[in-house]
């Protein structure tokens, strides 16, 4: 069977991957190492042949994909996360970056390590495959011997090699440790964040009759400025008249209003609108009709909702927008997104051209638009390749990681240059990014499997393996603490900060049941990953 593998590492890939799902599902008092499980199995794959090997343009691949569809669905709460707090949360990083090279440091002499090993254990210990590759080039510009110069990088490697798995490992062990030590209540730190952050939004429906003088006489417009509501006013039954609202209506007593908003937002306005009754209007469908369209049409993905002019268009009041499994409340700000599914009131006879403008196609949602993904892809790739030199003589590149995320952060927040959508539908999204974790996870387990059980059952990978555990361990509880308690950075975001890797990120996001950990990873994933670079070279040259 071995042999099989062997002659068919495609195989052998999608042999890793199912059986590493399989496993990854499995829970154990209530907690399951999901797609994380995946890296384990490759290494015990890995282990049975040092022939076993899966090419690394299929790692790199997914490396790529994974970080370029990350940074595509998280571009506009990264900038807007990063004017608010950035400069704060960025010098915070790199004082536990300098943390983690500092337990190196002090590791190295107490275990007594040669210096390429070290370096190859903080590589890997903060799993980062790019600053193992900047500090192999170092080795290889040193001008000496080539024997010498394969020795210091296979002992990088195997330092690499034997403290990646508890780069993994240790982080989720401290995030579940810190979980329950600082008792976090991921719903209600969600709830804190949601105006800001809407990952999860309970949007509902209630119809409240007009009785109090606060409400009566005043235009909506005037209405929603005064009280600061959170809401949208759909349609209004007045005495056998139903009419849909506009900014400019003005409520009157005895009124029966239509409201689309958070259940607490709802109650907060029943004291000042009226009553909530016990039916809603939505049930009436013979004038106005409620529907829900795909929007499929890449003429009017990436607009605001503002610029398509829809009232002077058709009767009709968009109430909510569903992006994949949150629903969001419409303003004219909302932007929209292919694979959103928008929530209309609208009159009957306007329904047919509503679906035509907005496509209303499962079928074209279910195709990727290869021009922007590939130009994406390829701006990406390409500022990965560029050569950046530091004062020092330090260099280092992007690579499949750096530059595919930096480039999609941007085209995510712009989502559209002229007729070039570069967002992606969400569904499409969710499955290349995937794919490109589980061609990532395989293959960086199974390439480093043999390396990694052959050290240990020789007896000397031990040290090695205590080193990587005591540097991500104690780097990810440093931050997690620091960061919550004296911070206040809320939790789910340093999950993500901590997250550097996707298993761990994975990981993150099921702990919390939201995609708040995103938020934290999006945010110094650039930031950290140059700073790995700089620090794993520096490394190397101080110690020898």
């Amino acid at each position: 069977m071995v042999e099989a593998f062997i002659e068919n590492p495609v195989l052998l890939l999608f042999i890793v991957a199912g059986i590493g799902y399989g496993v990854g599902s499995i829970r154990i008092r209530g907690s399951n190492l999901g797609v994380a499980a995946v890296l384990f199995v490759g290494l015990a794959f890995g282990g049975l042949s040092p022939d076993l090997h899966i090419p690394d343009i299929i790692i790199f691949l997914g490396l790529a994909i994974f970080v370029y569809t990350i940074g595509l669905s998280s571009g506009p709460s990264f900038f807007s996360t990063f004017q608010q707090r950035g400069s704060r949360d960025i010098l915070f990083v790199i004082l536990m970056l300098t943390f983690s090279a500092s337990a190196a440091f002090g590791l190295h002499y107490l275990f007594g390590f040669e210096a390429s090993t070290t370096a190859g254990i903080y590589a890997g210990s903060t799993t980062n495959t790019p600053a193992l590759a900047g500090l192999l080039d170092a080795i290889t510009n040193l001008g000496m011997e080539p024997a010498q110069a394969k020795l210091l990088s296979e002992r990088a490697v195997v330092g690499y090699s034997l403290s990646y798995p508890m780069g993994v490992l240790g982080v989720m062990v401290a995030i579940n440790l810190m979980r329950r030590l600082l008792r976090i209540d991921f719903r209600k730190e969600e709830q804190a964040l949601k105006a800001e952050y809407p990952v999860r939004q309970t949007v509902t429906s209630r119809t409240l009759e007009v009785k109090t003088a606060e409400a009566t006489g005043l235009a909506l417009r005037d209405f929603k400025r005064k009280y600061q509501v959170n809401a949208v006013f759909g349609r209004l039954q007045r005495g056998e008249e139903t009419l849909l609202t506009n900014p400019d209506t003005i409520l009157q007593a005895g009124d029966q209003l239509a409201v689309v908003a958070d259940i607490e937002e709802i109650e907060r306005l029943s004291p000042i609108i009226g009553p909530i009754l016990p039916f809603r209007l939505s049930y009436d469908r013979s004038e106005y009709d409620t529907r829900r369209f795909f929007v499929s049409n890449p003429d009017i993905a990436g607009e605001r909702l503002s610029t398509l002019n829809l009232n002077e268009r058709f009767a009709a009041i968009i109430t909510r927008v569903r992006r994949g499994d949150i629903d969001l409340l419409a303003n004219s700000k909302t932007v929209l997104e292919l694979g959103d599914r928008v929530r209309f009131v609208a009159r009957r006879q306007d329904i047919p051209r509503i679906s035509q403008l907005f496509g209303d196609s499962y079928d074209a949602l279910s195709r990727i638009n290869l021009l922007s993904f590939g130009l994406g892809m390829a701006l990406g790739l390409l500022l990965g390749m560029i050569t950046f030199e530091l004062p020092g003589g330090v260099s280092f590149k992007l690579g499949y990681a750096g530059g595919p995320i930096i480039v999609a952060l941007v085209l995510g927040a712009l989502r559209r240059t002229g007729p070039v959508v570069w967002t992606l539908p969400y569904g499409a999204n969710l499955t290349l990014r995937q794919i490109g974790l589980i061609l990532l996870l395989a293959g960086v387990g199974v390439n480093s499997g043999h390396t990694f059980v052959d050290t240990v059952s020789r007896g000397g990978g031990g040290i090695i393996f205590l080193a990587g555990t005591i540097i991500s361990f104690l780097t990810a509880v440093a931050t997690l603490f620091i960061g919550y308690k004296v911070l206040k950075i809320p939790f789910s975001f340093l999950m993500g900060m901590v997250g550097s890797q996707p298993a761990i990120l994975d990981f993150a996001l099921e702990k919390a049941g939201n995609k708040l950990p995103n938020v934290g990873f999006t945010l110094m994933l650039p930031i950290s990953l140059v700073i790995k670079i700089v620090y794993v070279q520096f490394l190397f040259a101080l110690l020898r």
